[in-house]
Formats: C-alpha cells, structure tokens, sequence
C-alpha cells in the first residue's frame, strides 16, 4: 500500500463528458485502490446529470465555515465542494479521483501538492458546442463564452497535466483516464 495516496484532479470544460467518463471509470475502479470522490454542490440534482450531494446554499455555508471541504469553489453561479474524506483515503494509501475546477488548480496544488496529478478532459470545439446546446440548460450565448473559455483554457493547459480527449467514443476516453489513473499512481 502507497504510504500517501495520487490525487486524480480532473478538469475540462462544461459538456466535455465529465460526468459521464466519472461514471463509467466508478465500474471499472470500483475493485482497485481509487476512489472517486462526490461533489456538494448547491445544483438540485438532475436526471442526466452528475451523481453529486444537493446542498442549499445556507448548508453548503455552513459546512464550509466548520471546515468539513477539503476543496471548494464557486463557478457559473453555483457552489461546489469534496468533502474532507478524501483527506483520509489519501493518507490510507488510496488514490482519488475528483472532479475538480481549472481555476482552482492552483488552490488544489498548494493543498496537495506533488501528489496532485491534473488530468484535462478536452474536446472539439465544435462537438462541445453540440453538447452544451442539446442538454438545454445555457442559453447561445453562454454557450459561446463557455466553447471561447474552452479554446482559451487549453491553449493554456498546465505542462504537467494528462491530457485526455473525448471528442470519439466515450470508451476511448475511459481507457485513457484508466492508463493516466495506473501508470501514475505513486509507488509504495
């Protein structure tokens, strides 16, 4: 057993697949010693949309100021959080896998350190632009700043990261994150 477990930090735009790459790799480490951790956000839950913990806004307050995150932000006009537990797999030996923010990769880091490894999700532009509109849920012109926002981010991906693309078959894009999540892992 590792001594201190990897931190799996997944990023990529809204509509890259995130969710739905999360949901697969769940099956497929759900035997191994990587635990993917569950989001608090202050979203109601949806049919089709992440497995994450609905927090209102005064709970997800609350929690945060009894120190219960171990990371936590705000985006596109929701709070979002993974619980201090993962605190506790990684220093058992397990890996993590989170579903993390790009713009609190920073935050992450000084947390986590060298045993933050990020992972960024991409996708065509183009492919991009047809999700976001069929899931319904921004309007044209959020999903123009979110493909622009996109384009941008990537152009300046940290140098670090293991870039995984799933503009083809979801399944493709599984089998890159399950190599990224095996072959990173730190030694015991």
């Amino acid at each position: 057993m590792n001594v201190h477990g990897r931190l799996f930090y997944l990023m990529g735009p809204s509509g890259a697949g995130k969710d739905s790459l999360l949901l697969r790799a769940r099956e497929r480490l759900s035997a191994g010693s990587c635990l993917i951790a569950s989001r608090y956000i202050t979203r109601p839950p949806e049919l089709q949309g992440e497995n994450h913990l609905w927090l209102s806004e005064a709970e997800f307050q609350q929690r945060l100021a009894l120190g219960t995150f171990a990371l936590h932000w705000s985006a596109n006009g929701y709070r979002y959080g993974i619980g201090l537990e993962i605190d506790c797999w990684l220093e058992r030996g397990l890996d993590v896998l989170v579903n993390g923010s790009r713009a609190h990769l920073d935050q992450a880091r000084l947390r986590y350190g060298a045993r933050l490894l990020p992972l960024l999700l991409q996708v065509d532009p183009a492919l991009l632009q047809q999700r976001l509109s069929a899931r319904g849920r921004e309007t044209p012109q959020e999903i123009a700043a979110r493909v622009e926002r996109a384009r941008q981010l990537s152009a300046e991906r940290p140098a670090d990261a293991v870039v995984i693309d799933n503009s083809g078959a979801l399944e493709q894009a599984l089998e890159g994150l399950l190599e990224a999540v095996q072959r990173q892992s730190l030694p015991g």
